[in-house]
């Protein structure tokens, strides 16, 4: 479907929104890019998403969030905890940010309120959701219904990767015209290496893992 509206697209500079930004402007008829600098540990990335965007031909705002890293201890934001390679039974990883999407979606949907924007469009996944519980279906859902009873508007927030794992996330890239890009120039690493990132630390594991399988199911060996 093609909406005739335009969109924003909340912007990380990783695998996952890249592919959205660029499935926003196949399906929106103008997009916009929000990024977040929340004192992550790899904020390079938001001068990835910049350099992204304007590949992308897309304008970009980056706004300061930083009061996220003062109010919980967390693998992503505090430099002295280290960071859990693999889920932890009972509960999210380490790496887990209590709050983020909920304040940036919320965020963007005043940003985009000001402009004149309803289409709201993340990244997230509940089929690859690293055990992150602000990654389901049912939160955003409820945020949607939420953001639009507190403001008095009609926002659709669109999860264009919500039930794709990895390798579907890689396909779509690749039908997208975007393979290339997504491999070589987002960064997904939580340790700040663009790219293929630094091979060990859990986004990197599932986005390499994802990428074998789409790469072994395309020269049909899988």
């Amino acid at each position: 479907m093609h909406y005739n509206e335009p969109a924003l697209v909340v912007f990380s500079g990783g695998q996952d929104s890249t592919t959205c930004l660029f499935w926003a402007k196949e399906h929106f008829s103008a997009v916009h890019a929000l990024t977040f600098g929340y004192g992550q540990k790899h904020a390079h990335e938001v001068d990835v998403a910049r350099a992204l965007a304007e590949k992308a031909g897309v304008p970009i705002d980056v706004m300061d969030t930083s009061f996220i890293s003062t109010l919980s201890h967390n693998a992503l934001t505090d430099t002295s905890i280290p960071m859990d390679e693999d889920k932890p039974a009972g509960g999210p990883p380490n790496t887990f940010v209590p709050g983020r999407n909920l304040f940036f979606l919320s965020i963007a949907a005043v940003f985009a309120r000001e402009r004149g924007i309803r289409h709201l469009v993340t990244g997230v996944s509940q089929t690859d959701y690293s055990g992150y519980p602000d990654c389901r279906d049912s939160f955003v859902k409820a945020l949607n219904v939420a953001l639009n009873l507190g403001m008095e508007e009609q926002f659709c927030i669109h999860t264009p990767l919500m039930w794709l794992d990895k390798s579907q996330t890689w396909a779509l890239a690749d039908r997208l015209g975007v393979l290339d890009t997504v491999r070589r120039e987002t960064l997904t690493c939580y340790n700040g290496v663009v790219g293929d990132g630094c091979g060990h630390c859990p986004a990197c594991k599932l986005r390499r893992a994802g990428l074998e399988k789409y790469l072994a199911q395309k020269a049909g060996t899988l």
